[in-house]
C-alpha cells in the first residue's frame, strides 16, 4: 500500500473531495498542521470540498464550529452534510417508514448541545422513558460521561423493556478528541441492539448517506470524487458502498489504532478485516 505524505499527487485526479471532519480536518478542538492550507490549495485549483460528518448535530452548529477553528464556509469548503442534519431530514419528511410511525415524545440520550436535530420540529423532549414514544441517541451525555457504555446500562435496559424504538445520529463507535479515545452514539446503539432494542442508524457507512453531499458537491461523475478518511468502518466503507474512491488519513481513530508510523503491512491487514480496499494511505491532510 502506497502511503502518501500529502494530496497534492491526487489533486488533478478530481474534481471533487469529500472529507470527514473528527479524525481528519481537525481533533475536535483545532485543525492538524498542515489542514488549512491544504484546503486553500484545493479551493484554488478549483476543486469543490465538501465535509461529510458523523456529527450528531445540524450542519449549521458544525459550520459555526468549524468558523470557530478559522476553517470558514466558501473561503476554505462548499459546504457540510451532517447525520445530525439527514435526521433532521427523516424527522420533518417522514418519507421512510421507519421516522413515519415515530410520535412526538422524545426521550434524548445526549448533550443538550445535540438539541438542534428536532429544532423547528412538532416534537417534544420528555424527561424519562416511560414518557417517550421513541429514543433519540446523540451519544454520551456530559453527567455520566464519555468513555464508557456501563454508565448507560440502566437507562438502555429501560428504552429497551418498554419497546421504544431508537434513532441514532451517530453510527460512529469512537472518536479521538484531543488525543483522547472516546465513545460515540454508535456505541450506544450496538448495546442497544443486544438488549433487543431496535435502532436505525443514520450516517456512515450507509451508502445513503452520500447522494446529499454528491449534491452539494455539484460533480457528475462520481469517479471524480474522492472521500477521506481515517476509520475503515465508516469512511471508507461508506465511500466504497457508494462507488467513491478513498484514501485512509492516518490520523485520528488511525494513528491510535496503528501508531504514527505504521507499517503497509498492518495496514493491510487492518483494511481486510473490514473488507475495504482504499487507493492510498495518507499521513495527514496536508498538502
Amino acid at each position: 500500500m502506497d502511503i502518501l505524505d500529502g494530496i497534492a499527487p491526487l489533486a488533478p485526479r478530481y474534481d471533487g473531495f469529500v472529507l470527514d471532519l473528527w479524525g481528519v480536518v481537525h481533533d475536535g478542538r483545532k485543525p492538524y498542521p498542515g489542514v488549512v492550507e491544504a484546503l486553500e490549495r484545493l479551493r484554488a485549483a478549483g476543486k469543490r470540498v465538501a465535509f461529510l460528518s458523523n456529527a450528531p448535530r445540524r450542519a449549521w452548529v458544525v459550520e459555526r464550529q468549524l468558523a470557530g477553528m478559522g476553517i470558514g464556509k466558501e473561503t476554505h469548503y462548499d459546504g457540510v452534510i451532517t447525520s445530525g442534519e439527514l435526521v433532521w431530514r427523516h424527522l420533518e419528511r417522514r418519507e421512510a417508514p421507519f421516522f413515519a410511525r415515530l410520535g412526538r415524545r422524545v426521550f434524548h440520550i445526549g448533550p443538550d448541545r445535540d438539541h438542534s436535530v428536532i429544532e423547528g420540529l412538532d416534537l417534544v423532549f420528555v424527561e424519562s422513558p416511560a414518557q417517550a414514544e421513541w429514543v433519540l441517541n446523540t451519544g454520551p451525555d456530559p453527567r455520566r460521561g464519555p468513555r464508557s457504555v456501563e454508565p448507560y446500562e440502566e437507562t438502555l435496559s429501560a428504552c429497551a423493556g418498554l419497546g421504544l424504538p431508537m434513532v441514532c445520529a451517530n453510527p460512529d463507535l469512537a472518536v479521538m478528541v484531543a488525543g483522547e479515545r472516546l465513545i460515540c452514539a454508535g456505541a450506544l446503539a450496538a448495546r442497544y441492539r443486544e438488549m433487543g432494542g431496535e435502532v436505525a442508524e443514520i450516517g456512515k457507512p450507509d451508502p445513503a448517506t452520500y447522494p446529499p453531499v454528491l449534491d452539494l458537491l455539484g460533480v457528475k461523475r462520481r469517479e471524480r470524487v474522492l472521500a477521506i478518511g481515517d476509520s475503515p468502518h465508516t469512511d471508507l466503507a461508506g465511500a466504497q458502498a457508494a462507488g467513491l474512491d478513498a484514501v485512509w488519513a492516518l490520523t485520528g481513530l488511525a494513528a491510535h489504532a496503528h501508531g504514527e508510523d505504521p507499517s503497509p503491512e498492518r495496514l493491510r491487514e487492518a483494511l481486510r478485516e473490514h473488507g475495504v480496499e482504499p487507493l492510498a494511505a495518507l499521513r495527514g491532510l496536508r498538502w
